[in-house]
């Protein structure tokens, strides 16, 4: 059976990642990878991924995906669940967490993601990244395992205008007296905490910093731009922008994003950190928007701007340039391969595949 039967994109890409010969997944034959968030865009991807390598590669991997809300996660796995090599273990990385088995790699990608939640609960979107991340790093050390990564995110630069590329030693300003900083300040602070594990109780985690990654398995409600432009194609409405949309970053396609993090759990250095983005994606908010429209000329929809004043509520990142520079995961040899008109294509024929 299939691991995506109901999602034809989703599953061609997993098999692109098992097929790649250039990955030597043959190291993680008969080790157990513990993966947070396994039911959120990335790690559900990481998992699917796993499962494919195992089926394609005669593997024998054991995945255990570590979620929240076990039923949920039932529904997304539905095709694997009987497989000896997958097991779902439910819990909250707030609290402490218990696994009876070995673990030899953890994958932590459990985190907060709409930016209105970190409006409007900073306190716990402050908890779940730096308690979270903790409690995952206790694992790691009891478990002395051989390698972690976790998932970090672009916000950690803060605004930072003076570099055209933002290499991973270029940090910028964050206004920490702004509660929509409770996401990048936390980020920042548990990068740290995964240097001080590794220096003080040599954890080998690794650290990647992903640009924002969609493509394949996205929810339809999901409220990040990207996902608000699919809608927009599918249901035929106008693309609506409450700013100018004069932002300018990179972006990255979840099976690229899934490549990297194999990619720096297996080769990365222990204690540094890696951009996972695609250069050529760079664009501001108003040209994707507009990129969008010339894309899908069916769908007759255009873009409006409808600047509001009550701009905070929507959680939006303040106006800023970020273009990730990722020569430092390319020496891993790792390089991204599709492009933003690429990966909108697949976000919406995904989202209709599933007969959303």
């Amino acid at each position: 059976m299939l691991e995506s039967q109901n999602d034809i994109v989703l599953q061609r890409d997993i098999e692109e990642i098992a097929n790649n010969m250039s990955y030597q997944f043959e190291k993680l034959d008969n080790k157990t990878i513990f993966i947070t968030g396994a039911s959120g865009l990335i790690g559900s991807q990481i998992v699917k991924s796993l499962a494919c390598i195992n089926r394609i590669r005669h593997l024998s991997i054991k995945i255990v995906a570590f979620v929240r809300n076990i039923e949920n996660a039932r529904n997304i796995f539905e095709n694997i669940l009987d497989k000896d090599f997958f097991e779902i273990v439910s819990g909250d990385i707030n609290n402490n967490i218990s696994y009876n088995g070995k673990i030899d790699y953890i994958i932590h990608t459990a985190s907060a993601t709409d930016s209105k939640y970190f409006v409007s609960n900073p306190v716990e979107t402050i908890d779940t990244a730096i308690l979270g991340t903790r409690n995952v790093l206790k694992l790691a050390k009891d478990n002395k395992i051989k390698s972690m990564v976790y998932l970090s995110s672009l916000e950690v630069y803060g605004k930072n205008e003076n570099k055209e590329l933002i290499c991973e030693e270029d940090y910028g300003f964050i206004d920490f007296l702004n509660v929509r900083s409770s996401y990048s300040e936390s980020k920042r602070m548990v990068e740290c905490m995964c240097k001080s594990y590794f220096e003080e109780y040599g954890v080998n985690v690794k650290i990647a910093r992903l640009s924002q990654t969609f493509g394949p398995g996205v929810k339809y409600n999901d409220n990040r731009v990207f996902a608000e432009f699919c809608r927009s194609v599918i249901e035929k409405k106008d693309i609506a922008l409450h700013t100018e949309g004069r932002t300018i970053r990179t972006y990255c396609y979840t099976k690229d994003a899934v490549y990297a993090i194999f990619r720096i759990m297996l080769d990365g250095i222990s204690g540094e950190a890696y951009n996972v983005s695609n250069i050529d994606t760079a664009i501001s908010i108003k040209d994707m928007a507009q990129l969008v429209c010339d894309t899908f000329p069916m769908s007759n929809i255009k873009v409006k701007i409808e600047v509001t004043e009550d701009i905070k509520k929507f959680g939006y990142n303040p106006e800023m340039i970020i273009k990730l520079e990722t020569k430092k995961i390319e020496k891993l040899g790792w390089k991204p391969t599709t492009n933003l008109k690429e990966m909108f294509i697949n976000t919406i024929k995904s989202l209709e595949e599933r007969n959303i």
